[in-house]
Parts: structure tokens; C-alpha cells; sequence
């Protein structure tokens, strides 16, 4: 395995040999196209690499000898359109198979690529345009973004690339590229956060990140010769590197790739791993509670061996129910865009459904209070990450050409996530939420997770979003957004309901005061709920507890000093 090469040891015996020994010892000047691709191309030339395939049944296959001279093909290419180190691109190529190709040529090049989703509007895009100073864009035609990209551009000066030039390059470009220095800490790629609850920051990963992804494909995904690993997420967003490239081509496995034109269903992604033999499947929750509400017994699923989930935290309902269909326990793991894998259930202990397991080897993550003073176990804190003795490899340079909101979230000493949780006896972190979504109620702070995980576990919830709204008397009061499964309509009844669920399981206080059937939950375009967004709508409408009449005490019936 080719991420061995990097580390003190071949094989660990226990989580603590691990921990000490599977931190990486990075190359001076490393650069993952030419160091990891280009080698593994002249000692496994025939090895496949990347397996892709689309909604129309087209299939392509790449080995790894394949994307080294593709690769440079690609890179003479950028040279002839005038991009050159340095340059920032963007990058809307869906899941299309010429996106790859083009991320090795970039980093040949030293050109600073900005993967961006299709999604995005013409709005979002000329932001993306301003802040980062991009003059050339690249993309695939699906029909929307092209239209979107030239209402961005408008008048500028901006060189907008098809995907098609890419492809017919490989026809008349040298398959020889001379290598373009570059050391490690220059930027290698840019991401823009989702910005849930502010305008997006450019993250900033130099070219040390793909070795901090040794942690996800060895150590999480556990991934080696022989593995097809599916990681669902498009080109545009950071888990496409932490789940379709970096670290599985380091552990030698094969990256599958399933580029559909409109939204995939549970027929779609059952089918593909079944029909393309899938040993390792990584998706968020999302994904799973599609998968688990079809009939997973109509597909042939034997191959796969290994599942992995991230994104947003797992429901324990989840975790049970796609076990009972696949046998397989799902192990999730935790980290962000501006970093590689933080916290994960790794291969030495039994993953507990919900939790996102122990620290990734090189990350010294602490549980801090408002002071910034570690908290004890079963206290809830901010996750940090400890920079006292370096910044572990894959954590982010810092927010691109923003050193106020870089200082803000690296102070004392610290990377502050703004994500909190708690750890408990076993030395297991469980999620509670974002800093901004916890809700301070009658002197107690609620996970809004929690609340969902526990409403999940109800036939008729399908999805879920518990916020805060003002309450008088209690500062704030427990809401629940929820989309109801087939069959199940919205009534005063199922309120009630859901509220006893709650009740019968969990404390009193976290029980929702306030119901809401909707029919399909605000997301941000990386399929994350957005909690804030509920938040501004209910302040708009002024929902709010009446401190006289309160539907739901009375049909609960519950008095304050009940309640506590």
C-alpha cells in the first residue's frame, strides 16, 4: 500500500500504536500529481484507478498510467490557454470523469483549482468570481450552469473553458509535462464553505492535504488493494477529496464514480453499487434514510463490506435499520472543510450508533469551555484542535485572503470549530450540534440532534429539524420541523404523538412545544438542514410560545414545576 511509504509502521496492533505511529512524515516540496500519481504509474501501470459511469450506461476506465500522461496532456493544455501557477480556477464539473484529470493537471501546473457544484447561481457564482479573483473558469454543459456562469461573468474579462476543449486535448497536446516546482506550504486547492449562516469563506488547503487523508481511506474507510470505494458527493464540495481521490488512491484502492444528471434514488445507488461490485460505500445521512426506507433485498449487495457515513450526525435509528438489511455497521466519522478526518470509529473498538467515535492520529483535539478551559467527560464543549506543537498535516492554512476570520478561529493556541460535543466515560465523542444551533431552555442546553434522533424513531417522521423559537417564560421553547413518511398526515393527533414519543424517551424539557409539518426541510446545496434559515422564517411569522395559552402544555398536561 502506497501510503505506507509515509509512516513509521506497517501494521498496528491497538488504537494507541496508532495513534502514535500513523502521523505522517511529509516530503519536503510533495506534490500528490507528480510523488503519488506519476509513481504509481510507472511501478502499477495497468492498476485501475478510477472506474466512472453515468446515468446513460456510458462507462470509462482509467488506470493508473492513464491519468499520469492524461494528466499531462491536460496540464500542456492549461499552459496553451494561459493558466499558470498560481492562477485561481473554477471548477464546475458535476461528476464528470474529465474533473479528475484536470485536478492532476492543476496541481502539475501549480494553477490553485476552486471545485464548485453545479448549483450554484449566477449570484453565488460572481461572488465566488470577486473574491477570488478568478479569470478562468472551467465546465461542464449539463444545461444550467453555462447559462448561470455568462450572467456572472457579464462584461469581464474571464476565460470560460468546456469540458469538451479538456477531452479533445488528450488528442493533440505532449504526454510529457516538465515538473513546476512548488513547496509545501503554497495553496494546492481552495474550497468555499456551504455558509450556513454567513457569506462563504475560501478554506485553503496547501499540498500537504492529501497525505491528511491517510487517516480516511486506511484508518476509517479502510480501504486497500482490491477496494471499489463510492463516495457519493459531487466534484464541488471538499468530501470529493476526502472521499474520491487523495486517500484512496494512496491506499490502492479503486475510486468509482456514478455521475447522474438529476437527483439519484434509492434504485439508482443500490444499482450501481450492485451492478459495479462496490466493496465501500460513504454517504450522509441523507443518502442512508433514502436507502433504508427502499427494499434493499431486490439488489445484490454482496460485495459491499463496508459502509461510512459523515456530513451531519448519525441517528442511531439509522445505524439499526441499515443494519438489519445489510448486516453491516456503519462507521461514522467527523472533520470539516478545513480539515481532514478529526474523530471516527475506527478498526479497534465496537462503533457505538451515534457517535463519532476517537481522535484521528495527529489531531490533538481538546473540549474547550466558553473561557477556553477543557471541560470533563460528559460536558458538553467546543471541539478544537491544539496547535501548540504545529498544525497537524491537513488542517487548512487558514481563510483565503481573510487573516481577520483566520485569526478569529486559530486564537490561544487552537482551532476552533464552532461544532460542540461531548465525551463520555468510554473516551467516545458524541456531536451536539453546531454553537449557533444549541437551545438554551428553562436553564438547560438541548441538542438539537438529540431531540431529531429521538422524533426519527417514529414511524410517521421521515425528516426532522428541531430549533429554537422565544418562549417568556422559558427563553426558548423546543420546535420541530417535520416531514411525515407516506401515509401519515398532519393532525393535531400526530402532534400529540410525537410530543409522548419524545416524552417517554428522553427528558421532559427537551420534549417540542411546537410542531410543524412541512413538506420538504430547507438544505443547503450540500444536503446539510438549514437550521438558521428556520430560525429567521419563524422570527419573520413571530412564532412564539403564548406564556398564557400553550396548546401544548395543556394537551400534555404539564405545569412549569412539572416540566422541571
Amino acid at each position: 500500500m502506497f501510503a505506507l511509504r509515509f509512516l513509521n509502521k506497517n501494521t498496528f496492533d491497538n488504537y494507541d500504536d496508532y495513534i502514535k505511529n500513523a502521523i505522517p512524515n511529509v516530503p519536503n516540496n510533495f506534490n500528490f500529481a507528480y510523488d503519488v500519481i506519476d509513481v504509481l504509474a510507472n511501478e502499477t501501470p495497468d492498476k485501475t484507478a478510477l472506474l466512472w459511469t453515468d446515468d446513460t450506461k456510458e462507462k470509462k476506465t482509467f488506470s493508473f498510467k492513464d491519468l499520469s500522461i492524461m494528466s499531462n496532456k491536460v496540464a500542456n493544455f492549461l499552459i496553451s490557454k494561459g493558466i499558470h501557477k498560481n492562477d485561481t480556477v473554477l471548477l464546475f464539473m458535476r461528476r464528470r470523469w474529465e474533473y479528475w484529470i484536470l485536478m492532476m493537471a492543476m496541481h502539475k501546473v501549480g494553477a490553485i483549482p476552486i471545485p464548485s457544484t453545479n448549483q450554484l447561481k449566477a449570484e453565488d457564482i460572481k461572488y465566488r468570481i470577486d473574491t477570488a479573483n478568478v479569470k478562468n473558469i472551467i465546465a461542464f454543459d449539463d444545461g444550467h450552469i453555462i447559462k448561470e456562469i455568462k450572467e456572472a461573468i457579464g462584461e469581464d474579462q474571464i476565460q470560460l473553458i468546456y469540458n469538451t476543449e479538456v477531452a479533445q486535448s488528450l488528442n493533440n497536446m505532449p504526454d510529457s509535462f516538465e515538473r513546476v516546482p512548488n513547496n509545501n506550504e503554497e495553496t494546492m486547492v481552495l474550497y468555499f464553505t456551504s455558509g450556513t449562516t454567513d457569506m462563504p469563506k475560501m478554506v485553503a488547503h496547501n499540498y500537504t492535504y492529501p497525505l491528511g487523508h491517510i487517516n480516511t481511506a486506511v484508518f476509517w474507510q479502510q480501504l486497500s488493494d482490491g477496494d471499489i470505494h463510492f463516495t457519493l458527493s459531487e466534484s464541488g464540495w471538499a468530501k470529493c477529496s476526502w472521499g474520491k481521490m487523495y486517500g484512496q488512491w494512496l491506499a490502492g484502492a479503486t475510486v468509482f464514480v456514478y455521475d447522474f444528471s438529476s437527483a439519484a434514488n434509492a434504485h439508482d445507488l443500490l444499482s450501481a453499487i450492485a451492478d459495479n461490485h462496490v466493496t465501500s460505500f460513504c454517504a450522509p445521512p441523507t443518502a442512508y434514510k433514502m436507502l433504508i426506507h427502499a427494499d434493499m433485498s431486490k439488489y445484490d449487495l454482496s460485495s459491499l463490506k463496508k459502509a461510512e457515513i459523515a456530513g451531519e450526525a448519525l441517528n442511531p435509528e439509522v445505524f439499526e435499520r441499515f443494519l438489519e438489511q445489510t448486516g453491516i455497521k456503519m462507521r461514522e466519522g467527523f472533520g470539516q472543510t478545513e480539515t481532514c478526518l478529526l474523530l471516527f470509529n475506527n478498526q479497534w473498538i465496537e462503533p457505538k450508533p451515534g457517535s463519532m467515535g476517537m481522535p484521528a492520529a495527529g489531531w490533538d483535539i481538546q473540549l474547550l469551555d466558553e473561557k477556553g478551559r477543557p471541560v470533563p467527560e460528559g460536558t458538553v464543549g467546543e471541539i478544537c484542535i491544539s496547535l501548540k506543537n504545529g498544525r497537524p498535516v491537513g488542517l487548512f492554512q487558514g481563510y483565503y485572503k481573510n487573516d481577520k476570520k483566520t485569526n478569529l478561529a486559530c486564537r490561544d493556541g487552537y482551532y476552533h470549530t464552532g461544532d460542540v460535543a461531548y465525551r463520555d466515560s468510554d473516551g467516545y465523542y458524541w456531536f451536539v450540534g453546531r454553537n449557533d444551533d444549541l437551545i438554551k431552555t428553562s436553564g438547560y442546553r438541548v441538542s438539537p440532534f438529540e431531540v431529531e434522533s429521538v422524533l426519527l424513531e417514529h414511524p410517521a417522521v421521515r425528516e426532522v429539524a428541531v430549533t429554537g423559537i422565544p418562549d417568556p417564560s422559558r427563553g426558548m421553547a423546543i420546535k420541530a420541523t417535520v416531514v411525515t413518511n407516506k401515509y401519515f398526515q398532519p393532525s393535531d393527533i400526530l402532534v400529540r404523538q410525537l410530543q409522548d414519543h419524545v416524552r417517554s424517551r428522553t427528558a421532559t424539557y427537551k420534549c417540542p412545544r411546537v410542531i410543524e409539518f412541512v413538506d420538504e426541510l430547507p438544505m443547503t446545496i450540500s444536503g446539510k438542514i438549514k437550521r438558521a434559515l428556520i430560525r429567521t422564517l419563524d422570527s419573520a411569522k413571530n412564532t412564539l410560545i403564548d406564556p398564557i395559552i400553550d396548546p401544548v402544555k395543556t394537551a400534555m398536561g404539564l405545569d412549569k414545576d412539572e416540566e422541571k
